[in-house]
């Protein structure tokens, strides 16, 4: 007698799913996003959730995993194809403009907007971590320039990184507030006026 198969195939799409938990993240932050919200949104009951992502805080580190790997991913990129600092920030920020207005999604950057009244400990810890480790990416390009003569030699490179974070979350907010892709671009060409020049290769 052949065994009877235990349980039921999933009846739905996870990528799907996992992409409209995106969105209502996205959109509300993690901590009033409830589990009701997020059942809702992706189209499946609370049992499927947990059986095919864990918890609401197990479903929010696949979300950040997923967002930097498509809607954030543009962060990366600049950082690491870029051939010096400066060009690569200028590119963060304009490319940032653009994603961050985008119509196709929540405005804004998931990663920021996620933390705002984020009273759970540890997704707030996770949240500030991978923040200062985009920080810490940008410093590390700027004391390379440095080092490689393309910046000048008294360049303060924590602070500089720090103003180019602080205009990247500013950005984020801007555009949750109503800012369109012009006005962030225009944001992103001032703030590069505040960077020294290169002294190789052009501005």
């Amino acid at each position: 007698m052949a065994t009877k198969q235990r349980g039921r195939p999933r009846s739905f799409d996870r990528d799907k799913a996992l992409e409209q938990a995106t969105m209502e993240f996205w959109r509300h932050g993690y901590e009033v996003t409830s589990v009701a919200d997020l059942t809702r949104a992706m189209g499946i009951g609370a049992p499927s959730l947990y059986a095919a992502f864990g918890d609401k805080r197990a479903l929010f580190e696949e979300v950040l995993g997923a967002y930097g790997a498509t809607h954030g991913a543009f962060a990366t990129r600049a950082l690491t194809e870029e051939p010096t600092a400066r060009r690569a920030v200028a590119r963060l920020l304009q490319e940032a403009a653009a994603e961050f207005t985008d119509p196709a999604h929540p405005y804004g950057c998931l990663v920021i907007s996620a933390a705002a009244n984020c009273t759970t400990e540890a997704v707030s810890d996770g949240l500030r971590e991978q923040r200062n480790a985009n920080l810490a990416a940008i410093e590390s390009r700027i004391a390379a320039d440095i080092a490689a003569g393309h910046l000048p030699e008294g360049t303060d490179a924590r602070a500089l990184a720090r103003f180019s974070g602080a205009v990247f979350q500013g950005m984020s907010q801007q555009a949750r507030d109503g800012a369109g892709r012009a006005e962030l671009e225009a944001v992103a060409e001032a703030a590069m006026l505040a960077w020294p020049m290169e002294r190789t290769g052009r501005r």
